[in-house]
């Protein structure tokens, strides 16, 4: 009995060395030493972190573990220890954890991988070192990351739908829309990772220069000012967010509207007749 509980904590041991690991880049790249460079969008972090993770979970896996269990079970389970406790302490929102997940298990594995090769055949002192160097690269290349400028994207995403409504009604649910209650929207995925759902849009008035105010939950605004007014067919605006009214516990930092890392700049809506009152309505967001 001594000998399974003693072989059972060692596979706590493991996982506990890459929580640590995990932990402890994840304060240190969110901390003011790293902020100006991207902190946790860093590739250091992204990427060599949770390679750290799994090579440290490889490195204090028993040796009576399976193959399986040191290269894939193991770093599943780590990399599931580290995001719940992000989750149960508040480090990182349900939108971060979600899209973070697949890559943090899939480096994890391939540190765990990279491990075990360098260490095949060597001594234990030898294999100490490796899982330091491990431990210790995204640290030592964060600085030489942070000289690197931080690249700018541009993306325009369009949808279109076929509505069974003539032009002029369309229109006017789109220069305006009414208070909007939650059964109109039901249930859906975006919504449940937190994302605001819509309340009502306003215009101030009609044709070029009005402005239109979209509101969401939990203090959610864009301010959208209207420059191309060509009734019953197009309407496009600039968006700019009311960062002022969003409260900073609404969105996790790296997908905050107006912030560091992601913006939304345009919006356009088209109309087009399809056939006796249907209309496929287009709409186009621009963000960076």
């Amino acid at each position: 009995m001594a000998i399974i509980q003693r072989q059972y904590l060692h596979y706590v041991i493991a996982a506990a060395a890459g929580l640590l690991i995990a932990l402890l880049g994840r304060f240190v790249f969110a901390s003011n030493l790293f902020h100006n460079a991207g902190g946790l969008l860093m590739l250091c972090f992204l990427l060599l972190i949770p390679m750290a993770l799994g090579a440290a979970t490889a490195h204090f896996t028993p040796t009576t573990a399976t193959k399986t269990w040191r290269l894939v079970a193991g770093p599943i389970v780590t990399v599931m220890l580290f995001l719940t406790t992000a989750l149960l302490f508040q480090l990182e929102g349900m939108i971060c954890v979600l899209l973070i997940s697949p890559l943090f298990l899939l480096t994890s594995w391939l540190g765990a991988f990279l491990y075990t090769t360098l260490t095949k055949g060597r001594s234990n002192d030898q294999n100490t070192y490796v899982v330091a160097g491990f431990a210790l690269l995204p640290f030592l290349l964060a600085p030489a990351e942070s000289l690197l400028t931080t690249p700018d994207d541009y993306r325009r995403v369009t949808n279109t739908i076929v509505i069974q409504a003539s032009t002029a009604v369309v229109w006017q649910h789109i220069i305006r829309v009414p208070p909007i209650q939650a059964q109109d929207l039901g249930t859906s995925l975006v919504d449940d990772i937190g994302f605001p759902r819509p309340i009502e849009a306003t215009l101030s008035h009609e044709g070029v220069g009005g402005v239109r105010r979209a509101t969401f939950e939990r203090g959610v605004e864009f301010i959208e000012t209207v420059d191309v007014w060509e009734p019953q067919r197009r309407l496009s605006f600039s968006i700019v967010p009311n960062t002022a009214t969003i409260p900073p516990t609404t969105f996790d930092e790296h997908v905050t509207v107006g912030g560091r890392f992601f913006n939304v700049l345009r919006g356009t809506y088209e109309l087009e007749p399809v056939g006796p009152a249907v209309l496929a309505s287009s709409s186009t967001a621009s963000s960076a």
